[in-house]
């Protein structure tokens, strides 16, 4: 969607992936925030990772709060969402590369199957299921729904 808002022409059309982007991330953050992180901490004890996890949510919240609250009429409006990119391919970056919260949960006890059933029902619930997001779990292929949602975060907002 980050790319769709990039080439976009109209402002109302950034507009509308921008609130779809928003609504995206923010039910991201808090399926991740409810369910993995915790089971992450849980199964491997790794607080710096988890803690540096959520302040990184953190700050794309407070930054999609923005964008949600001022809108397209603001004159940071683009550069807000251009920012919120970089810093979600950031996170995400952080969490896959090796020795990265995916790397161990991956090398964890974590049962990763569950976890991702877990998100996406929860996701389903957030999203609708008769929205546009409605069949999500369809459309993740079968080794990504055991990992969690980073790489449909990855594909999806990249």
């Amino acid at each position: 969607m980050f790319s769709e808002f990039e080439s976009a022409r109209s402002q109302d059309r950034k507009s509308e992936l921008a609130a779809r982007i928003c609504l995206a991330l923010r039910t991201h953050t808090a399926i991740e925030e409810a369910i993995f992180y915790p089971a992450f901490l849980e199964a491997t004890g790794d607080t710096e990772i988890h803690h540096e996890a959520e302040i990184e949510h953190e700050g794309a919240k407070r930054l999609i709060g923005e964008i949600e609250r001022n809108g397209p009429s603001d004159d940071h409006f683009e550069a807000r969402v251009t920012v919120l990119q970089e810093m979600i391919r950031h996170h995400v970056k952080e969490e896959e590369q090796r020795g990265g919260m995916f790397n161990k949960a991956q090398s964890s006890d974590m049962d990763l199957r569950a976890v991702g059933r877990q998100l996406i029902e929860r996701k389903l619930e957030l999203m609708g299921e008769g929205g546009d997001e409605g069949g999500m779990q369809n459309r993740i292929p079968p080794q990504g729904r055991s990992r969690g949602a980073g790489r449909e975060m990855r594909t999806r907002y990249s």
